[in-house]
């Protein structure tokens, strides 16, 4: 807390030291008057991408755990689905939106939400897969001897031993997945939004109200991570502490 306020302090006196124009770099006291001013738009938007993030993520992260549980099973399926995925994690955004905005529509944020899950599908694909081979082969063994299915392997062995791996990959898809809408939404679409927000203030040369919408962008990621985190540790309580 001391640090950021410091580096706010450090900032303000930069700004008004060099005489910056807020094309530049605006000061924290602007920005901070442009929030009180411009509070429920930010609001607004960030609502509007957050929903959009929500989407995505809960989609992206549960195809990327089923997946991850099918190609556990099978290596063929991991050598034709892990290429793929290491594909879409490398996938420019500014390629993939135009695209999507244009089979899907610009009133819809369906496209958007597709993104989301695209980028939020690799990170938890492979942090599950590695949880899910991380099982010991005595463990499995043991499980053997007992004449256990295969369910009930993945269900006392498998599946807990991956969760650690599992909330690693979500933490990372979270912060990826809001960096992913805002861009999104600099390529056309409805006009709602943080990205679509921050450019238009932009063009407007309403530079401290552009930055108002980039706070908004950074507490919505802190949001989606915190969230996160407390998830992981309402499941760590629930499974007595298997999740570290």
């Amino acid at each position: 807390m001391l640090l950021g306020l410091l580096g706010l302090a450090a900032w303000e006196w930069l700004v008004l030291a060099a005489d910056l124009k807020p094309y530049l770099l605006p000061s924290p006291t602007a920005i901070g008057a442009e929030l009180v001013a411009s509070g429920r738009l930010v609001l607004d938007d960030t609502v509007s991408t957050g929903w959009n993030v929500l989407v995505g993520l809960v989609a992206g992260a549960v195809a990327g755990v089923v997946v991850a549980l099918a190609a556990a099973r099978s290596r063929l399926l991991d050598g034709v689905v892990s290429p793929l995925a290491a594909a879409a994690a490398v996938m420019p955004i500014v390629a993939l939106a135009p695209v999507l905005n244009n089979m899907f529509g610009s009133t819809t944020e369906v496209s958007r939400q597709i993104i989301v899950s695209v980028v939020a599908f690799a990170p938890v694909f492979f942090n599950t897969l590695k949880g899910l081979r991380q099982v010991r082969p005595v463990h499995r063994d043991l499980m053997r001897a007992y004449a256990a299915s295969g369910w009930q392997v993945a269900r006392t062995v498998t599946l807990p031993g991956a969760v650690p791996y599992v909330f690693t990959g979500l933490r990372l898809a979270s912060a990826v997945g809001v960096i992913a809408a805002v861009v999104a939404e600099y390529f056309g679409g409805r006009q709602n939004g943080l990205g679509s927000a921050i450019t238009s203030a932009a063009a407007a040369s309403a530079y401290p109200r552009a930055w108002a919408y980039v706070v908004g962008a950074i507490v919505l990621g802190l949001v989606f991570y915190c969230v996160t985190l407390l998830l992981e540790r309402l499941v760590a309580r629930r499974m007595g502490g298997a999740v570290a």
